[in-house]
């Protein structure tokens, strides 16, 4: 336990192994393994960090306490068939089903390789948290699953979050996206940021009672604002932001 505890609350960042797994991901953008690769290198720090302040909200320390696995949550399709018409969970649904996707295998991806994201340790299951959130926070920010709209939601998680692998697959989004010109895109990505920054911090959030409530107002109360820049790109340009140049 104790050799546990060291990798998670004190791991040895490896930027060579993170900067590889980066190339890999901007050369293909559904290459999500690289996604994993670059936090458990990068983002310990961050994620034992944010667990302390999860424990300092209101409600943090009974979620803690009970470490719901959100993903077992969200692959139960009878459960998600409840949620209400409008909801966050009825968006989230839709969202996954229409997109043809699956905690499971986000689940399944985050398992490949060397990895702790398992190890019965708080800050793994805080680590599982970040993970099964993300596709909520699509729905949340409006963001879709194009490279702008990716790109935007790795600036968002970002500001949340402030673990360095968001930040330097942010970078690297950044870079691809300055050689792209007829369009914001680079505005766009660090509107994700700002927009992060501007809201509650969505890691203290019970997400049961969450995906219950109707979807505008849930982002009113998250102080999510709009999308501006982002919506201004056409959607058939939006691919092109993180994809490399002719």
């Amino acid at each position: 336990m104790t050799h546990t505890v060291q990798r998670w609350g004190a791991p040895r960042k490896d930027w060579l192994h993170a900067v590889r797994s980066l190339r890999r991901l901007l050369a293909n953008k559904e290459d999500t393994r690289q996604v994993f690769e670059i936090m458990r290198t990068l983002n310990g720090k961050a994620t034992a960090r944010n667990y302390v302040r999860l424990l300092d909200t209101a409600e943090g320390g009974r979620m803690a306490f009970d470490r719901l696995e959100l993903s077992q949550r969200l692959m139960d399709d009878a459960w998600l068939d409840t949620m209400p018409a409008g909801s966050v969970g009825a968006a989230y649904r839709d969202f996954t089903r229409s997109q043809n996707l699956s905690a499971h295998g986000l689940v399944e991806i985050s398992r490949e390789g060397v990895n702790t994201i398992d190890d019965p340790h708080p800050y793994a299951w805080f680590g599982r948290r970040v993970r099964d959130v993300h596709d909520i926070w699509h729905v949340l920010t409006g963001y879709g699953r194009d490279s702008l709209g990716e790109g935007s939601l790795v600036w968002f998680s970002y500001a949340q979050t402030r673990g360095k692998g968001w930040a330097l697959i942010g970078m690297g989004a950044i870079w691809r996206a300055t050689q792209h010109k007829g369009h914001p895109y680079v505005r766009a990505l660090l509107e994700g940021y700002r927009r992060g920054k501007r809201a509650a911090w969505l890691l203290g959030e019970d997400y049961e009672r969450l995906l219950r409530e109707p979807l505008e107002s849930a982002r009113r109360r998250l102080n999510i604002g709009p999308a501006s820049l982002y919506d201004a790109v056409p959607g058939d340009a939006r691919d092109r932001a993180v994809q490399k140049a002719a």
